[in-house]
């Protein structure tokens, strides 16, 4: 039997583009004897739908679609996601399905059974999980179907009380089909093989499984299908971030036609100390995933020019290389804003930084609108000492030079706000935390620099000045980030054991970091919660963003 994946990057509610993609593959696959093609989770409409599930006009273009596909699945069997109607009173009113077509019709239907509802995930303020388990038959072989985190629930601390595929199996199936939107972090590549191992090991049947690609607003699917055979030798794995249709042949014995990429006996993954450690941090996964973060943010959108403030730091220029890469240089318009705080080297190593890259750059000094602005106020300042606000003034000011150019020539501003200035707070609301999207706000200060040297890996694009010296916002004379938070080497690390990890102060201080910076640090991370609830949605690569995937409230006391 030829078994075809077509991992493919949708866009939620375009039904029509969508419907095609889908039909494209399945013609293709034809033209290659394929007995069935499987697509991902929810690929009629695009995962995650959210809220427009709500819409009962959106729930009967879901199904329009169906029938169109359904027409294309005369010769070949199509495994296709989408929302599917609970004819029950009692419950949710829609199913997450996997319907699968034959013969121009809906010949079998599999719902979902464990609804994800933890970090990015809300499945179950949706879709009731399934009470029935039926394997399908198809050319005399038994399909266990099942839907992403179906296949999720086994190990040592199991999630949910059902394990769907426990179910399937009382019917004695002879393969694993799973359609999955199981998104990207810098550890779920590994996290993925070995779960998909588990299942194979336990059940000693051969696995199918199609994910999703491309990226949902902040939210990065990368792809990387994988192709299991019975003895759990990983013998395909389709490209990581990249649209992709190849087709594998099961044999009746379970083994699969195509080189053991990954033998059975050697255990995938390995243990994860991600921060800055460029070694762990699967960089070049994280490159790729924000280069198409971004990429498709603007193409979804319809947007094609990208704005960027240019420091001359380490942070401006990862976002500027990173958005060139995904956009095009001469769609990126870096903009230098020098204040009479700027160094010298700053203002020549945003220059050089573009003159490296090829992208168009304008050279705005700010001083005269700074002081105009202290002029203004002056009355109502007096002569109170220079503080936070007269710093503020010069980040304002940009965010407003910067979103100004953007009205007038249809740019989209990159925020370049990374996570440890995020989760501290050190940075300036309607200033240089203005932006579409946030680019490098699941990545902390020592990910910043791991991303630069992996973008200077063949030759230097980011001038090395930015690397070697001291970050600052300067904003005042002299001023460097080391006056205002901890060394990146120790916050990065304490950082990542409060946010990533859930661990609280007195594990935190067990480990051996001071204990009243402990205290310091998690202070400024929960008071700051109303700065980041204001922040624009960052692209997500981590176990634990900022944003949708961490929900903590505003006012809340702890820690605080």
């Amino acid at each position: 039997m030829k078994i075809f994946l077509a991992q493919q990057n949708y866009h939620i509610g375009n039904f029509e583009s969508n419907t095609q993609k889908i039909i494209t593959a399945i013609e293709e696959a034809k033209k290659q004897g394929g007995d069935i093609i499987v697509f991902s989770e929810l690929s009629v409409c695009g995962y995650p739908p959210r809220d427009f599930l709500e819409f009962d006009d959106f729930i009967r273009k879901c199904y329009a679609s169906i029938d169109v596909i359904k027409e294309h699945a005369d010769t070949i069997a199509v495994i296709v996601g989408a929302p599917d109607r609970n004819l029950v009173k009692e419950g949710k009113d829609l199913f997450n399905a996997a319907y699968f077509l034959y013969n121009r019709e809906v010949a079998g239907i599999a719902h979902k059974t464990l609804l994800p509802t933890y970090d990015i995930f809300d499945e179950y303020r949706y879709f009731e999980p399934a009470y029935e388990w039926n394997i399908i038959d198809f050319k005399g072989k038994k399909i266990a179907l099942t839907i992403c985190e179906d296949i999720w629930n086994l190990g040592h601390n199991p999630l949910y009380r059902i394990c769907p595929m426990d179910k399937l199996m009382l019917q004695h199936p002879d393969m694993m089909i799973n359609i999955s939107a199981s998104p990207f972090d810098y550890t779920h590549d590994e996290d993925r093989k070995a779960t998909i191992k588990a299942n194979v090991t336990k059940y000693r049947l051969p696995m199918f499984y199609c994910n999703g690609v491309g990226s949902q607003t902040e939210v990065v699917f990368d792809g990387a299908s994988l192709i299991y055979d019975k003895d759990a030798n990983l013998c395909g794995q389709l490209p990581m971030f990249e649209e992709a249709v190849k087709g594998f042949v099961l044999n009746d014995d379970g083994t699969i036609d195509a080189p053991v990429i990954e033998p059975a006996n050697l255990l995938p993954g390995k243990e994860l100390t991600p921060v800055g450690l460029e070694e762990n941090l699967n960089i070049d996964q994280v490159h790729d995933a924000i280069v198409l973060g971004i990429r498709d943010y603007f193409s979804k959108m319809g947007f094609t020019k990208a704005i960027i403030g240019s420091s001359g730091g380490i942070d401006s220029a990862v976002t500027i290389a990173l958005a060139c890469a995904a956009l095009g240089k001469a769609n990126i318009r870096a903009v230098l804003m020098p204040s009479q705080y700027s160094s010298s080297h700053s203002v020549d190593d945003a220059r050089q930084l573009s003159l490296n890259l090829g992208n168009p750059y304008d050279t705005i000094p700010i001083k005269n609108i700074y002081e105009a602005f202290l002029a203004e106020l002056k009355p109502i300042f007096k002569d109170l000492p220079f503080s936070i606000a007269e710093e503020n003034i010069q980040s304002r000011s940009r965010g407003n030079l910067l979103m100004a150019i953007a009205n007038k020539f249809g740019y989209i501003l990159l925020n370049t706000s990374n996570k440890s200035e995020l989760a501290t707070g050190y940075g300036t609301l309607y200033g240089d935390m203005a932006g579409g999207i946030g680019v490098l706000g699941d990545c902390y200060k020592l990910q910043v620099y791991a991303l630069a040297k992996y973008i200077n890996r063949n030759t230097v694009i980011i001038p090395l000045n930015t690397l070697s010296k001291p970050p600052s916002a300067e904003l005042r004379l002299g001023q460097k980030d080391s006056d205002s938070l901890p060394d990146y080497e120790v916050l990065d690390k304490l950082l990542y054991q409060y946010i990533e990890r859930r661990l609280g102060p007195k594990e935190i201080k067990a480990q051996g970091f001071d204990a009243a910076l402990v205290d310091r640090v998690l202070k400024m991370v929960n008071i700051n919660e109303y700065k980041r609830n204001q922040f624009c949605p960052i692209i997500r690569i981590s176990p634990k963003a900022f944003g949708v995937g961490r929900r903590v409230p505003i006012v809340g006391k702890y820690l605080s």
